[in-house]
């Protein structure tokens, strides 16, 4: 499944979610709006409105620039802009497609998240 990002009415970003009962799980909550904050110069996070299936998720995650991922302790997603470190309870949703800019994440603004069109 993809999932599109838009700010300001345009599609930003896409997203190929994984094949996994988190990403699925996430899947479920789309349509999302959500203000974006940066957290350690490394990813931009946002509050979900309700913590995600992890059945059969590895216990930690280390993830790459481009990476959506789910943070279990905090209930959270993140969405990476530069490499992080192994973290336990990181499980990854899914990956932005090549050719993203970064420079949408810093916008203040709210974004949406959907299901693409295709």
């Amino acid at each position: 499944m993809k999932v599109d990002v838009i700010l300001n009415g345009a599609v930003v970003a896409t997203a190929t979610l994984d094949d996994n009962a988190s990403a699925r799980d996430f899947a479920l909550l789309l349509p999302l709006d959500l203000a974006l904050e940066d957290y350690e110069a490394t990813e931009r996070i946002a509050g979900l409105p309700r913590s995600l299936a992890t059945e059969g998720a590895p216990a930690a995650h280390r993830p790459v620039a481009g990476d959506l991922c789910f943070y279990a302790p905090w209930g959270n997603l993140a969405i990476f802009y530069k490499d992080g470190q192994l973290s336990d309870g990181l499980v990854r949703l899914g990956r932005l497609e090549p050719g993203w800019d970064p420079a949408w994440l810093f916008d203040d603004a709210i974004v949406r998240l959907v299901v693409a069109a295709t």
